[in-house]
């Protein structure tokens, strides 16, 4: 605790972690608000609500190749400043969609002003990177990682209390407002031009296509050369599977095999059992990031995880079940804080949009595919046993893959920076 103390006295960095938590509040609060009224008001048309779900995530395969270029090579600030903006006047445009009724216009808004927020989060990292200290990044992943497990535990709660305190106008009102609120803290933001423009002043004439392409090969380029970098990379891979995986297994397991009959009820308290354990996670993660090294927090989280995953498939009983993945989620904080804390460090400042520019998409991709092949196979051929298997499995062998790689690399990379001091102190 002492250590988030120190780094909410950065009044840059104070601000900034406003402006994500508004901007990111907006887009909960109205894509639950929406999701309920669709299922309120096309009750016998599930699909909409499948559709809205898309229409948040779908938009990162067509904008991810700009997004890293436009955060290195354009002003970072008034990226994140305009990006909310935008957003809310798409959400105020939603609202007279709605009111007219036809659903392409409905969900076309939704797609664009998904869009426009993926470009929010890749220039927010980058201004991270230049505001905080090396040895600051890992507590600012913490704090992160707990304002996230703040949202799984609260976030559909806020939404469905908008819905139904002042209705999906009013919800989306509130949702447009927090974007605004965001946009005025970015704003305040005094930020160095260095970190705003690492790579020199651009316009948006500048980016032509042949320079968006090689600025997006050489982001694959840089990632490919480091070998730490690339290690961590394959994870974030497989961590795609198991965020499409996890994303149907605790409903499948309710409705197929624990509770038939009740699995709609239980699913909110497994939400609030796996958000409580992402939140205490969070906490005791961020005692130990001053006393391990941070790939033992990642390997540990991923056995931990990994491991309460496989036995859940084995509960016979609803409590048994809860109660492992409350274990679960206690690993994963270990992961993300080790993993947020530990890029920043590694990746030069000038690329940092690049790099967080092919993540997401590669995550968003494997995601996809996992969820196709759920789709296809469940249950005709794989059981709802097997995907618990199948995502616990893939953690683990991650956590096995980290254990063989990252000590040597760690290591590797500390040795190389010990010779690198030596040389300059020689000169």
């Amino acid at each position: 605790m002492k250590k988030f103390r120190e780094i909410f006295q950065n009044r840059t960095f104070r601000n900034l972690f406003f402006a994500t938590f508004t901007s990111q509040m907006g887009s909960t609060i109205g894509l639950t608000a929406f999701m309920f009224y669709l299922l309120d008001r096309f009750s016998d048309q599930p699909a909409y609500a499948t559709i809205t779900e898309l229409m948040y995530s779908v938009p990162t395969l067509a904008v991810f190749f700009l997004v890293g270029v436009f955060a290195d090579r354009m002003d970072r600030q008034k990226i994140a400043y305009y990006c909310d903006w935008m957003s809310a006047i798409f959400s105020l445009a939603l609202i007279g969609a709605i009111a007219i009724g036809w659903m392409p216009l409905i969900f076309f808004i939704l797609f664009t002003r998904s869009a426009i927020q993926k470009f929010f989060f890749p220039a927010e990292s980058a201004m991270v990177q230049g505001i905080l200290k090396k040895e600051d990044y890992t507590t600012a992943a913490g704090l992160n990682q707990l304002v996230m497990s703040l949202f799984m535990l609260f976030g559909n709660g806020l939404g469905v209390f908008a819905y139904w305190s002042v209705g999906i106008y009013g919800a989306i009102v509130v949702d447009a407002c927090t974007f605004i609120i965001s946009a005025f803290f970015i704003k305040s933001i005094k930020i160095a031009e260095e970190v705003r423009l690492p790579n020199g002043k651009h316009t948006f004439k500048d980016l032509n296509l042949s320079i968006v392409f090689k600025d997006f090969k050489l982001g694959i380029s840089y990632i490919l050369s480091n070998k730490l970098l690339r290690t961590l990379l394959v994870g974030f891979v497989v961590f795609g599977v198991v965020n499409g995986g996890f994303s149907v297994i605790p409903i499948f397991i309710l409705k197929y095999k624990l509770a038939p009959d009740s699995y709609e009820e239980l699913s909110i308290w497994v939400g609030v059992i796996f958000g409580t354990g992402v939140l205490l996670g969070s906490f005791i993660a961020s005692i130990f990031t001053q006393k391990v090294k941070l790939y033992q927090m990642i390997i540990f989280g991923l056995f931990v995880s990994g491991g309460f995953i496989v036995i859940a498939s084995f509960a016979e009983n609803i409590y048994f079940f809860l109660s492992l993945i409350f274990m679960a989620s206690l690993g994963l904080p270990f992961v993300n804080i080790a993993i947020g804390g530990w890029m920043p460090s590694i990746v030069d400042p000038k690329m940092m949009g690049r790099v967080q520019g092919w993540i997401n998409p590669l995550m968003m991709f494997s995601q996809s595919i996992t969820l196709g092949v759920i789709a296809v196979a469940f249950p005709k051929i794989l059981t709802v046993e097997m995907l618990y298997w199948m995502v616990g499995g893939c953690l683990m062998l991650v956590g096995v893959y980290y254990l063989l790689t990252l000590p040597k690399i760690s290591l590797s990379e500390k040795n190389s920076k010990t010779v690198s001091l030596l040389k300059q102190s020689a000169l």
